[in-house]
């Protein structure tokens, strides 16, 4: 009986070590004791074009470089185009008025201290593969394609 119990212990341990080889993984196909080659590092998009989003409600994401971009408690880079009073000068998106409430829904006259932070939520786009295949469909394009 124990050897019958050995064998199949065997058997399930090579089983599992057969399915781990079909495993997608972000180690690659590295093995565990060895260091795998890194992944390109992804190249920020420089054509300023605006991207469709991914998900309902994703913050836009950036569409021009942001390398080197202060912002911190005393500067931040994005507002000088993108503040409500430079706008229109800088010919940029202004940021949702959303940014201008506070937690209350009371409008400020100026932005938010819990929406200053710009990359909490908005990264810059880069030329990065997809993770995982996205077949997210905006609203918009839904009812467009219900109409036909």
């Amino acid at each position: 009986m124990k050897r019958v119990i050995t064998l199949a212990i065997i058997a399930l341990c090579s089983l599992s070590v057969l399915a781990q080889e079909n495993v997608a993984t972000l180690r690659g196909n590295a093995a565990l004791d060895k260091e795998g080659e890194p992944p390109a590092i992804a190249k920020p998009m420089k054509d300023d074009v605006k991207r469709h989003r991914n998900y309902p409600m994703q913050p836009p994401v950036i569409p021009h470089n942001i390398q080197g971009y202060q912002v911190d408690l005393k500067v931040n880079k994005c507002l000088s185009c993108h503040a409500r009073k430079r706008a229109e000068e800088a010919q940029a998106p202004m940021i949702s008025v959303t940014h201008y409430m506070d937690r209350d829904g009371n409008f400020l006259a100026d932005v938010s201290p819990r929406r200053y932070f710009c990359n909490q939520c908005h990264v810059e786009q880069t030329d990065a593969r997809p993770l995982v295949e996205n077949q997210f469909k905006d609203i918009d394009k839904i009812l467009q394609e219900s109409s036909k």
